[in-house]
């Protein structure tokens, strides 16, 4: 953005081969990939990001809010992290730890380096290079997690001057990760504190993308008061559109010091040109952007004007967001993390022993099976896997009866209702076609009182 995060800062501180041309493979990849301008996950299957910013660079002990943001429907979330150059650095380990959390709940995880924002005019900003240098000083992280997170290389990398180098600095930054090892798919943002006023990456952009051996990079473009109409929205993303590149809206918001985005055509337009976008952001903001939190203090039940419109709106990430199908066919590879949400507060004493999932018998057409994830006093984290039987099925519909009072109170990748005990949930539009023998799972949040069994479930098909 033009000034967000200069204001931040100053408050913070005082892969693959190249598929361009032939479409995605039909045979699982190591990791993203991008063709035609779309990109595809680890098994094949079309990505489009809907998400958030964190900025955990600047609140690392706010670890929930991957869970909470996931309860609320993302699939995706951009995660602020540091060099060391201007804030604290987040090192291999923590970065580790980040994408460990980012699977534990199912989020696909684009991580920046945010010590590049506004380079040439902000007074301690880094180069592209020198972010470079960092990502390969943290490798260790990153190998082997090319199906899980996407290195987004420096955040908003030049002002609003000195910005010309643009092109070839990606492109010498692009070719740098590639020799150094990293197969993941990059994100590059754009000069002009990511706003690209100027057009810098919009018509240098194929010979960027060309820069790439792999052929694996995706453009994102930051939406702030540079994009106030409709019409220059449209314009933007349709030009990547028209030449086959891919282009995401890394950031945007709903208002801005520098003016008013059109939050409304921006979440239109893309919905209806499947391009992705992680808003700006979950909660932190200061310098006079704090209207920028979509939530109050963290906390999930407290979501602000713009987190309703960005969850709960029209074309907001309730209606149109859809897990990565790498997380559909596999389970996460940690248990999901135990905490419970910032609204309610940490246990005193351990949590009760997680209970055993429970499997129903096979049913006619598909099984389901209940799991608790992780439990702490008074909520829960649960999550049911259906699976369709020998044939395939068009939906499905699973349905179980609590025995101690349980209810549930958030969930994600389902439409779940209760009427007293007894809990319905039933597919949502992407999820209810399942051939034989394959499974998608839904997750939700519940509360407890005394005893917290697993309940028996049963699935009927359509």
């Amino acid at each position: 953005m033009r000034k967000l995060f200069a204001a931040v800062g100053a408050v913070l501180l005082a892969t693959v081969a190249a598929v361009f041309a032939f479409g995605p493979s039909a045979h699982a990849a190591a990791g993203f990939t991008v063709s035609n301008g779309r990109l595809y996950d680890a098994n094949g299957n079309e990505f489009i990001m809907r998400g958030v910013n964190h900025a955990h660079t600047w609140y690392p002990n706010q670890t929930s809010s991957f869970a909470d943001v996931k309860a609320l429907g993302a699939n995706s979330v951009r995660v602020v992290l540091s060099s060391g150059d201007r804030w604290t650095r987040n090192s291999a380990a923590d970065v580790s730890n980040v994408i460990q959390l980012c699977k534990a709940n199912r989020l696909i995880c684009v991580l920046e380096v945010h010590d590049t924002t506004g380079y040439g005019e902000q007074s301690g900003a880094i180069t592209l290079d020198r972010a470079v240098d960092y990502w390969l000083s943290i490798a260790s992280a990153l190998n082997g997690q090319e199906a899980y997170a996407i290195v987004n290389i420096g955040n908003e990398p030049y002002g609003n001057q000195n910005y010309s180098s643009w092109a070839t600095d990606t492109s010498n930054a692009i070719r740098r990760l590639r020799t150094g090892g990293l197969t993941h798919t990059i994100m590059v943002d754009a000069p002009n504190w990511g706003q690209d006023w100027s057009f810098t990456m919009r018509d240098n952009a194929p010979t960027v993308f060309n820069a790439d051996p792999a052929g694996n990079t995706v453009f994102s473009i930051h939406m702030y008061g540079v994009f106030d109409t409709a019409a220059e929205i449209s314009d933007y993303l349709g030009r990547f559109r028209s030449r086959g590149l891919p282009i995401v809206v890394g950031e945007f918001g709903h208002n801005h010091s520098d003016g008013n985005p059109d939050e409304d055509a921006i979440l239109s337009y893309t919905q209806a040109n499947g391009i992705g976008w992680l808003g700006w952001s979950w909660s932190g903001n200061s310098g006079g952007v704090e209207y920028l939190d979509m939530a109050t203090n963290f906390n999930p039940n407290q979501l602000t004007s713009w987190g309703q419109r960005l969850f709960n709106g029209t074309n907001g990430i309730r209606q149109t967001s859809r897990q990565a199908s790498v997380y559909d066919s596999t389970p996460p590879t940690t248990p999901p993390p135990s905490t419970p949400p910032p609204s309610t507060p940490p246990p005193s004493t351990p949590p009760p022993s997680t209970p055993p999932p429970s499997t129903p018998p096979p049913g006619s057409g598909c099984t389901a099976t209940y799991s608790i994830g992780g439990q702490w006093q008074g909520g829960f984290q649960g999550e049911v896997r259906v699976t369709a039987g020998s044939s395939a099925i068009n939906g499905w519909t699973v349905r179980w009866t609590y025995a101690n009072g349980q209810t549930v109170t958030q969930s994600w990748n389902a439409t779940v209702t209760s009427s007293g005990s007894t809990v319905t949930a039933r597919n949502v539009d992407y999820n209810g076609r399942l051939g034989a023998g394959a499974s998608t799972t839904f997750g939700f949040l519940g509360s407890w009182n005394g005893t917290n069994s697993a309940p028996a479930v049963t699935c009927t098909a359509s």
